[in-house]
């Protein structure tokens, strides 16, 4: 572990059982880390920068993202909003909050 998970310091240092970060103060294990992941509907793991496709039509107000779109270049949230845990730009659209669960990893 090189940089701390929370806060990106470099100098997080793991003291035999949790890794710590002095700039910030959080603690964590490998355990932490690991359910931190996000996965996407078909279980890949999503990583920030990605981009993904909806695998369904969504509810957007009075208008529908069509099942297909790509969103661009995601966010990983730290905190949920209003359930959704990624921030994706879609083209013609803005910026949309969207939840793991609804959406496919393009490799």
């Amino acid at each position: 572990m090189d940089k701390c998970i929370y806060c990106g310091s470099e100098y997080a240092y793991h003291d035999g059982m949790t890794y710590n970060c002095p700039e910030c103060g959080k603690e964590w294990t490998e355990h932490t880390i690991e359910s931190m992941k996000l996965y996407d509907s078909a279980g890949n793991e999503i990583q920030e920068g990605d981009d993904v496709i909806t695998i369904r039509d969504l509810k957007l107000g009075k208008d529908t993202l069509k099942r297909g779109s790509r969103a661009k270049k995601i966010k990983i949230l730290d905190e949920l909003h209003d359930g959704h845990d990624i921030l994706g730009r879609i083209d013609g659209v803005g910026e949309v909050y969207l939840k793991s669960s609804v959406v496919k990893v393009l490799k």
